[in-house]
């Protein structure tokens, strides 16, 4: 059972090392404490995007899977990292607060104190469809709880919300790996295609906004 969960860690090291080594990691921390251990790995998973939870969730329903640990106790300890590892975040935002923000904001090159206020307002309007859609794509899963700490969002709202999304989530890839068995780590594949999607459209954004700042700036607009 356990000498399974290893293999496939290793099978995976094998085709990529910097994954295959986190698989190896994750795989560790299931084998010797269970549900606990699934769930530290996506709390850190959450306090550190680049720990793939795409790798960490379907390797989880794999142990599952072999008896290692149950569905119920993958799902609910996953879930729980999940809220831990966002609420960190979302502490980090509060303690952060709106007025170091705008200092900080003001700082940079291309943005107005205007261009802030409106974020606040947009955040303010459709803050808990972020936060519980955001659950749902990795990266901006992480990165939305700093924002809903800045903005102070009613923290039951905030953990309500969080654990939903994550619910749905951590469902979706511990299922995945739960049912391929073995072929847990193909998982990863697809998801990742779907990061690079959501980073590719995310940085074509961001292009487009310094380029109508630049030109903006360039006619002499405030």
């Amino acid at each position: 059972m356990h000498l399974t969960l290893a293999a496939a860690a290793h099978r995976l090291a094998a085709a990529s090392e910097p994954q295959g080594g986190i698989a190896g990691w994750a795989a560790g921390l299931v084998e010797t404490f269970g549900g606990p251990g699934a769930g530290a790995a996506i709390a850190l998973e959450n306090v550190f995007p680049p720990l793939p939870s795409e790798v960490i969730l379907p390797l989880t329903g794999f142990a599952a899977s072999q008896g290692v640990l149950s569905i119920a106790s993958a799902l609910f300890w996953t879930t729980l990292g999940s809220v831990v590892g966002a609420g960190a975040l979302y502490a980090v935002g509060a303690v952060f607060g709106r007025e170091r923000m705008h200092v900080w904001w003001a700082k940079l090159p291309l943005v107005k104190a205007s261009d802030l206020v409106r974020t606040e307002a947009w955040f303010a309007r459709h803050g808990t469809k972020a936060v519980l859609l955001g659950r749902m794509v990795p990266v901006f899963r992480s990165l939305i709880s700093v924002p809903a700490g800045v903005e102070r969002m009613p923290f039951p709202v905030f953990v309500g919300l969080t654990t939903a999304g994550s619910l749905v989530w951590n469902t979706v890839l511990v299922m995945a790996g739960y049912g391929l068995g073995d072929r847990w780590d193909v998982v990863g594949s697809y998801v990742g295609v779907a990061s690079k999607v959501v980073l590719g459209l995310a940085l074509v954004a961001l292009a487009a906004y310094v380029t109508l700042r630049v030109r903006g700036r360039g006619r002499g607009k405030p």
